[in-house]
């Protein structure tokens, strides 16, 4: 299942709902935490986020295995992917009303690679979009965190678009 949403609130309930003692849940932007906190102790969580901020406030969270860095980043997924290859879990909420473009390439590559069982998105474009279009009467759908479509296993090579969009991501 692949749940949507804006606000906060919403954001976080879906989140909850859906996890389980003993559940693996990669969160990427996790910011200071304030989700994180709020996820269910009997479970393991890997955060991850960039800001400077978050690297003092995520230490010590119980159950948590943070790393500092830039979820777009090719490196970033491969050493997570060292130390887990799936995960129940994918929870992303990188800016709630930014880029939509960037979050749902994130989620491609996210889940394309852990394929969740259960995928949470906080974007507000993306839920603009998704209220706005008209559907075609094709009925493609997926069941699972992640898209039917993608359904190779691994690390999907590098996406050389971000180099365009994001000049700061190049070495």
């Amino acid at each position: 299942m692949i749940k949507l949403s804006y606000d906060i609130k919403n954001y976080r309930s879906d989140l909850l709902d859906l996890i389980s003692d003993g559940d693996v849940i990669i969160e990427l932007g996790c910011h200071i935490g304030g989700t994180t906190r709020m996820i269910n102790k009997n479970t393991n969580v890997i955060a991850l986020d960039n800001s400077p901020e978050a690297t003092d406030e995520m230490e010590g969270i119980e159950n948590v295995t943070f790393i500092s860095g830039d979820v777009r980043r090719h490196e970033v997924i491969a050493d997570v992917f060292k130390t887990i290859q799936s995960c129940d879990i994918l929870a992303i909420d990188l800016g709630g009303g930014y880029h939509p473009d960037t979050v749902f390439k994130v989620f491609y590559i996210w889940s394309s690679t852990f394929k969740p069982k259960h995928t949470v998105i906080r974007n507000r474009g993306l839920l603009e979009f998704f209220n706005t279009a008209t559907v075609s009467d094709e009925n493609i759908r997926s069941d699972e965190g992640y898209l039917d479509s993608y359904h190779d296993s691994g690390i999907p090579p590098l996406i050389k678009e971000f180099d365009l969009w994001t000049p700061s991501l190049k070495k």
